[in-house]
């Protein structure tokens, strides 16, 4: 986790300080030490961190609880968890708070599995955990999506008496919002007598999420008028509404109300506004904010690319894209992925190779995504061949992969290659489940080819997956 460069200008000053104190002779102690390990902490200083906890053991100091606790955070924070694991058992007699350091860091490193174990070793301890304990824990349910378990730990608040802290309360809004508990987090979100600007963040947050977009912008109106000022990541959550919503008016005020606030220095909110814009069909909006961005990563040419595939400007798509790679801006299985789409609806098969090509050249041709969407573009362009060479090399099986190859099979005449590789499917991979549009494409191949006693087989399958009610299944069995 980076630092700020204020943060690390501070910690620097106090590890010359601590030089000059340490040439002068003046005796370090057990508070001397703890700062000075933070500072090393927060500049990701290991080698000076070893260097002062080499003057610890020397003076004495490596079984106080405060030093020891400082020593464990040091480690973790510079990526050593082992040391920093081994320095924790050390510690004679830990307290509440060595527990806290090494959560914290566990959680803050996305450890969260280490982080729920070492609270079950601190119960079984016999230490109680605190508010600080229990809200780093129920981070690390929200890391996991378990929200079984963030129930237990929510459990342990309300007994400890801990559920009215700010910290916790705010933890539990976020992990219900974030696990599927939506209900659950707005319970516990109306229980805050006082909420800061972080709960009305995850309660908003948490609508846009499950596409409660109407609650969610009701939510942010709730919110001005208790006098809690809405912050960027607040108008984040409401742009995505709006764009959910289709709410071009209320969009274009959010944007008024985020350029008073300098929004070119915040990327994430940039592209905030080119999504909202987009979903909006209002694209030389979204151009507008594109163009004004000062620095321009593959997230915003993602959305820019999404936006005008989503609208039917796949040759804008297209154009943008190659503009971009030449400056070097590069691009991730997204940008292919949304790229293939974009060549498939213009059935452009030299582009769809050149992407290919690319896809190759930079290790993403194992990609899932773009497996199966260069074997859909390629079937869309009527390039057969190669769509089944891409599926034969991938090394794993998808069921959108065979759909798009059986459906490729059977519109183009060729009903007995997508039947065999129907069979072929449901033998070497026995995990997967045909979906209703494999079935329809099968039968569409059984009407072509006359084949009623394969296509029975199907009305089989049709049934024993419960496809009966499918538009797409049933209109194909009509036919």
């Amino acid at each position: 986790m980076p630092t700020s460069p204020k943060l690390n200008g501070l910690a620097e000053e106090a590890l010359l300080a601590f030089r000059e104190m340490h040439v002068l002779g003046v005796k370090c102690n057990e508070f001397t030490f703890p700062s000075v390990l933070k500072a090393c902490s927060t500049a990701r200083d290991l080698m000076r961190g070893k260097q002062i906890h080499g003057i610890v053991v020397v003076t004495g100091f490596e079984s106080d609880v405060f030093v020891a606790n400082t020593l464990v955070v040091l480690y973790a924070k510079c990526g050593e968890f082992s040391d920093s694991r081994r320095l924790f058992d050390e510690i004679p007699e830990r307290n509440v708070v060595s527990w806290n350091a090494l959560f914290s860091c566990y959680v803050q490193s996305d450890f969260f599995e280490e982080a729920l174990g070492l609270f079950q070793e601190m119960v079984f301890s016999g230490t109680n955990p605190d508010e600080y304990s229990l809200s780093s824990i129920l981070n690390a349910c929200t890391g996991l999506g378990n929200i079984n378990q963030g129930k237990r730990i929510h459990g342990h608040l309300i007994q400890l008496g801990y559920d009215s802290d700010p910290f916790s309360a705010n933890a539990l809004v976020d992990m219900y919002a974030k696990t599927g508990g939506l209900q659950d987090a707005i319970s516990v979100f109306d229980e805050i007598a006082e909420p800061d600007t972080v709960a009305w963040n995850a309660v908003i947050a948490g609508c846009v999420l499950h596409e409660h977009h109407s609650q969610a912008l009701a939510l942010l109106g709730q919110m001005k008028r208790s006098g809690t000022s809405p912050n960027m990541f607040t108008l984040s959550s409401a742009l995505k509404a709006c764009a959910g919503l289709g709410f071009q008016k209320l969009g274009r005020q959010l944007h008024s109300f985020l350029t008073k606030m300098d929004i070119k220095s915040d990327p994430f909110v940039s592209v905030g506004l080119i999504d909202m814009y987009c979903k909006c069909n209002l694209m030389d909006d979204a151009r507008i904010v594109y163009n004004l961005m000062p620095e321009k990563d593959v997230i915003a040419l993602n959305a820019m690319i999404s936006g005008h595939a989503q609208n039917g400007e796949d040759i804008e798509a297209l154009s943008l894209f190659v503009e971009r790679n030449k400056d070097g801006v590069g691009f991730n299985p997204t940008t292919l992925f949304t790229i293939l789409n974009s060549t498939a609806s213009l059935q452009a098969v030299n582009v769809c190779q050149q992407v290919h090509s690319l896809s190759v050249k930079s290790g993403l041709q194992s990609d899932i995504y773009i497996v199966n969407s260069l074997v859909d573009s390629y079937g869309k362009c009527s390039n057969i061949e190669d769509a089944a060479k891409v599926l034969e090399e991938c090394p794993f099986g998808d069921l959108a992969s065979f759909t798009s190859m059986i459906t490729a099979y059977s519109q183009y005449g060729q009903g007995e290659e997508a039947l065999k590789l129907y069979l072929k499917m449901m033998q070497q991979y026995i995990e997967l489940k045909p979906d209703p549009f494999v079935c329809s494409s099968l039968l569409n191949a059984c009407a072509n080819l006359s084949a009623y006693e394969q296509g029975k087989q199907i009305h089989v399958h049709v049934l024993k997956f419960g496809f009966m009610s499918d538009v797409f299944a049933g209109n194909s069995l009509v036919n």
